[in-house]
């Protein structure tokens, strides 16, 4: 989507648009060698650049994905830009959702919950006593 859209974007006379639409075919490119280098096998440099991407922590790809959709919009703000780099940032929110990691359950947060108020409470009548 990134790739068609970057290309529909170039075909127009206005510079920014050009520029918009070569950066999302060039994030296009980028997210098929990190995400899928097996749909560019002709590329012999693929498989290392996968490698290095998947060494990188998931905040970091978040960051790096969200950065490089963004940066589209911001040189021209089209509903073509906004829809090509939707995956491309929707990417980027995946990999931010799983670097918080997975949720915590309702009964360790209450036991947790349940031994910081028993905490709290013997403090308090330790202070209580200490005054007496």
């Amino acid at each position: 989507a990134c790739a068609f859209a970057g290309l529909w974007n170039c075909v127009t006379i206005n510079p920014l648009n050009i520029a918009a639409g070569v950066w999302m075919m060039l994030n296009a490119f980028v997210l098929f060698l990190c995400e899928a280098p097996f749909c560019c096998q002709f590329i012999e440099f693929a498989n290392a650049v996968s490698a290095r991407a998947d060494k990188l922590r998931p905040w970091q790809k978040a960051a790096f994905y969200c950065g490089m959709a963004v940066f589209p919009v911001m040189l021209s703000l089209t509903l073509t830009t906004l829809f090509g780099n939707a995956i491309a940032f929707a990417t980027g929110v995946l990999y931010g959702l799983s670097a918080l990691g997975k949720k915590g359950d309702a009964i360790s947060y209450a036991r947790i919950h349940q031994q910081q108020k028993q905490m709290d409470e013997e403090k308090l009548t330790g202070a209580l006593e200490g005054q007496a």
